[in-house]
């Protein structure tokens, strides 16, 4: 994603020189090269955003992965224990 938008930069920065090369003075091609450093400083936060989001999110998923686990064994548990209710409820039937 960074390099995409770095490369529109150059390109519409190259174009911009070519289509008016005699009339661009130092202080256009000063705020053009301001602009290109901007852009990429944005797209450089962005992509940091982005790791950092995707990090969070693996975390999360880790997270939900461990409390599926720990709800399966629970239920597990609590499916034995009413088994054995129903047995020593049968057993105090027959009696």
């Amino acid at each position: 994603m960074q390099t995409n938008v770095i490369k529109i930069t150059l390109l519409a920065t190259s174009i911009a020189l070519l289509g008016g090369c005699a009339t661009v003075t130092p202080e256009q091609l000063a705020e053009v090269r301001s602009i290109a450093t901007s852009a990429a400083g944005d797209a450089n936060q962005a992509m940091g955003m982005a790791n950092n989001a995707l990090q969070v999110a693996n975390e999360a998923n880790i997270t939900a992965i461990e409390a599926q686990k720990t709800s399966e064994l629970a239920l597990d548990c609590c499916n034995q224990n009413s088994q054995k209710l129903d047995r020593m409820f049968q057993k105090a039937m027959m009696k």
